[in-house]
């Protein structure tokens, strides 16, 4: 009797595009993750002040959100795997850069401008690109594992940087984050591919009778872009995603990601010790986010959001009375529930936008991924100046708690979408 065996199932190539654009977040996640370690080295060097140095943090927060739906479109026109190449060898000319500079404005131009533009081609919009076209089951679970990566590269280069520049100094840790951007352009290029069309193929749980067709490339990405962000606009949904999403931004990368650190430090703690906590709030991030992606797929996600925004207001109301110069158990506690729910908001705010918008969803979260990076920018600036003008950043950390509690309200106030608006498919 002749046993007939089945030959085992084919990866879907869907996968292996999620686990490169993974490696390429992770790698333009490095740059980003320098500024609160090198703050104080700046400080040391060049005597600017802190206020000096958060402007130029500000300026790359800024344009890492306002570049995100250009970044969008542009990829719509150009592809996916061009933009994110060209994105990946941009940042590591500005952290390359930075190794010449002599004076601030030129702080600004590598690592506020040149990097802010890198990295803002390779935001949770190229994520949420590359889970909408290539995923239908599981879109929320890739959706959270590709923001995951923002964190998982925060754990990986932010004890590394803060070493070096401790050890080696900060010219080291920048060429260390130019070297790991240029290694991945490779990998984009031999791996990423645009549409599952041009594999043959289709999206991962797209229906078996749905045809391998490739959208015809759209021109004019400018024109795209605002003409999205026109009709968005027009919309009550996209101004409460908004809100909130500013709000998210500065309570994360704007205040925590950029002043956690320095505040530590300002209490005692070793640096190279208030790095290594920051990282780990990106080890927890991760399952944090993945776990977020889930529920995304099985739970209304505006409910998620006034629940995640809510925890967050809560942590950061308990957080100045955990600073001291050692690390005690209250401060690992704050670490795991502030890291679980750092970025958890990015699966339900894309689910969010996609169900509102349509095709257009990813156009539509780069323009609210944008106002995330201005509420960051505006953290990051204002968390300075209160450092600066009242010797601490207590101010920062209670204002920051009362914003994320707008933020919960905000999320609550969504209305269910019946249906996308049509006009933004076009």
């Amino acid at each position: 009797m002749t046993v007939e065996t089945r030959p085992a199932p084919k990866l879907h190539r869907a996968w292996l595009i999620a686990g490169a654009a993974f490696v390429a977040l992770l790698a333009s996640a490095g740059f980003r993750a320098a500024p609160g370690v090198l703050i104080d080295p700046l400080h040391e060097e060049f005597g600017w002040s802190r206020t000096t140095i958060s402007s130029a943090v500000s300026v790359n927060l800024v344009l890492f959100g306002l570049f995100a739906p250009f970044a969008a479109a542009l990829m719509e026109r150009f592809g996916i795997r061009r933009v994110s190449a060209t994105a990946l060898t941009v940042i590591a000319l500005g952290a390359g850069g930075t190794v010449f500079m002599t004076a601030s404005w030129q702080l600004v131009l590598c690592w506020g401008v040149l990097v802010g533009l890198g990295t803002g081609s390779m935001a949770m919009g190229f994520a949420a690109m590359v889970a909408t076209r290539w995923f239908v089951r599981s879109r929320g679970v890739v959706t959270g594992v590709l923001t995951a990566a923002g964190a998982t590269g925060q754990l990986i280069f932010l004890p590394l940087i803060a070493n070096l520049a401790v050890d080696s100094g900060w010219r080291t840790a920048s060429l260390v984050i130019a070297i790991a951007a240029l290694a991945v352009v490779p990998v984009v290029l031999l791996v990423i591919r645009d549409h599952p069309a041009d594999v043959g193929t289709t999206a991962y749980g797209a229906p078996a009778d749905a045809g391998a067709t490739r959208p015809v490339p759209r021109t004019g990405s400018v024109r795209r872009a605002l003409s999205v962000l026109g009709q968005a606009a027009r919309t009550r949904t996209f101004w409460l995603l908004a809100v909130g999403f500013a709000i998210c931004g500065a309570t994360t990368n704007g205040l925590v990601g950029t002043h956690f650190v320095p505040a530590a430090h300002d209490h005692g703690m070793p640096q190279t010790t208030a790095a290594s906590l920051l990282a780990l709030v990106g080890v927890f991030d991760v399952v944090g986010t993945i776990f977020s992606g889930w529920l995304t797929d099985r739970v209304d996600p505006r409910i998620l959001l006034g629940v995640y925004y809510a925890l967050r207001g809560l942590s950061l109301a308990l957080l100045p009375q955990l600073f001291t110069d050692s690390v005690q158990p209250s401060m690992w506690a704050f670490i795991l529930f502030y890291g679980l729910d750092w970025v958890a908001t990015v699966p339900p705010t894309v689910a969010l936008c996609v169900r509102a918008f349509g095709d257009a969803g990813p156009i539509v979260f780069g323009w609210v991924f944008a106002s995330h990076q201005l509420g960051a920018a505006f953290a990051a600036s204002a968390a300075g100046l209160v450092r600066d003008q009242l010797g601490n950043y207590t101010l920062a950390w209670y204002s920051a708690a009362v914003l994320a509690v707008i933020a919960s309200v905000a999320s609550l106030a969504i209305t269910r979408a019946k249906k996308p608006v049509a006009v933004l498919a076009t």
